[in-house]
């Protein structure tokens, strides 16, 4: 929620903006409206979920749409098991929705506080070799466009579009609803143990590697220790037994450990950098060692409440190991402390235009920096490793990649642009980070795809005017998160 002198803030307090107008539709017809309104008076207008994204990917400078209001189940197709949903239903809010029609999302990333429409246009994403994220499973939704108008996308109805919009950064339109696949209902048998890192980074991939032969495999490391803590999901049908942590077990490990004592050790390491190692050390031990089974949604996620700064980059997965290791490297050489954990996960490719694992087998790595402490210098040079590896950056997290260097990293950047300029041409919809990450005006350069490439999803070029990436002291959006401050 805005707060009562208008400023919006994310989640992570890097973006800031006050809007002109904030407008909480609790209607589809409302959001037309908004939208008709805002295009008639030359206003920008993008729509907010949660605020979980680090950067200026939500901003609005004209007007601002909150969509809690428009949320809840539209319709349940039980016979395919797909659920249609209001855009700004929050992803905590589906085991209630799901759970009578004995549904569930097959893949969750580690937080739910993100509405569904935020968590689809930016990529958000969990772990497991065989199950995208999110926006892999979406079969349809719903945009309002830039004249007002509502575009339905789905199988029978601009199919062709659906590997566009699902992914879309806003960038498109509003979306309004939003129609996932889901599968049955179903348990997790979490394990949760520290292994030499090294052990874990060579038996990663392969016939019997790790992350081929697990459901769903991830692993945290804290820099400067020597082993990772390992967390390994196997899918078991809903009606096996569970055993879910103890009321007791989950307040001191999720709660009390997780969050209310790494506050404090986070805050101390930022007043006496020399701890930290022996801190990283004794968190690594206390937030491994555990077993359970529960309810899929009970297990993917957990609560975040240490405010901090995040990039993450999408690798391809046969590189995570040499790319850790360069950043163990970096770490050690700069002599930094970081009190932190690197996250690791993976994901399969897949085929949307803008996804981080479009067309490549993925591993993310996620490197953190408590919010009081200073990331940019760590970033920008994490960043150089993952840039060297071909990396994608997170929509959602901090970068500082532009139009230009993105287009060579995604083949349907071009066509991306080319859609863009026909459904919003007056660009409507963007802002500061839309123009630095798909350029500023129309796509003019032979080759971007034009309107026809967008349709049939050909390959395209960069935009012609594309910027060059953020600078690192805060321009459009750049590691400081000041853009729309």
């Amino acid at each position: 929620m805005t707060a009562a002198n208008g400023t919006w803030r994310n989640w992570a307090r890097t973006e800031a903006v006050k809007p002109q107008r904030v407008e909480r539709p609790a209607s589809i017809g409302a959001v037309q409206r908004a939208v008709r309104a805002a295009a008639r008076g030359g206003q920008r207008i993008k729509a907010v979920g949660a605020g979980h994204s680090f950067t200026g990917i939500a901003v609005a400078t004209g007007v601002l749409l909150e969509l809690d209001a428009l949320s809840g189940l539209v319709s349940v197709d039980r016979e395919r098991s797909r659920v249609t949903l209001l855009a700004g239903t929050r992803l905590h809010q589906l085991p209630a929705l799901l759970g009578p029609h004995e549904l569930a999302l097959a893949n969750m990333g580690d937080i739910d506080r993100q509405s569904i429409s935020g968590a689809i246009s930016t990529g958000t994403h969990g772990t497991g070799a065989r199950f995208g994220g999110l926006a892999t499973q979406v079969v349809g939704l719903t945009l309002v466009t830039a004249d007002g108008e509502l575009l339905r996308i789905d199988e029978h109805e601009n199919a062709e579009l659906l590997p566009a919009a699902a992914l879309s950064l806003g960038a498109l339109g509003i979306i309004v609803e939003v129609t996932l696949q889901c599968v049955p209902a179903f348990v997790l048998h979490a394990v949760e143990r520290p292994l030499p890192l090294d052990e874990v980074l060579d038996g990663l991939h392969g016939p019997e590697g790790v992350v081929e032969t697990s459901d769903h495999f991830e692993f945290y490391w804290f820099p400067h220790t020597r082993s990772a803590v390992t967390k390994t999901n196997t899918r078991l049908a809903a009606s096996a037994p569970t055993r879910p942590l103890s009321r007791m077990s989950s307040f001191v490990d999720d709660t009390l450990l997780a969050n209310g004592v790494y506050a404090v050790t986070c805050a101390a390491g930022r007043v006496a950098p020399a701890i930290i190692p022996t801190v990283n050390g004794l968190a690594e031990r206390l937030w491994s060692n555990r077993e359970f089974s529960d309810l899929s949604h009970r297990v993917f996620a957990t609560s975040r409440t240490v405010r901090f700064r995040e990039m993450e980059y999408a690798v391809p997965a046969a590189d995570v190991p040499e790319v850790l290791r360069a950043v163990d490297a970096l770490i050690e050489e700069r002599g930094w402390r970081i009190s932190f954990p690197i996250e690791v996960r993976f994901a399969p490719a897949d085929g949307l235009w803008l996804s981080t694992a479009s067309g490549r087998d993925s591993g993310y790595i996620a490197v953190h920096r408590y919010h009081r402490e200073d990331h940019r210098e760590y970033f920008e040079a994490v960043e150089e490793i993952m840039t060297a590896h071909a990396g994608r950056p997170h929509w959602g997290k901090l970068h500082t990649r532009g139009a230009a260097e993105l287009a060579a990293l995604y083949p349907q950047h071009g066509a991306f642009v080319a859609l863009r300029d026909r459904l919003d041409p007056d660009r409507v919809f963007t802002n500061a980070y839309l123009d630095r990450v798909l350029g500023e005006t129309a796509a003019t350069a032979p080759g971007s795809g034009g309107a026809l490439g967008a349709q049939t999803g050909a390959p395209g070029g960069s935009a012609a005017t594309a910027p060059t990436a953020g600078a690192l002291d805060g321009s459009a959006g750049a590691f400081d998160g000041s853009a729309g401050a």
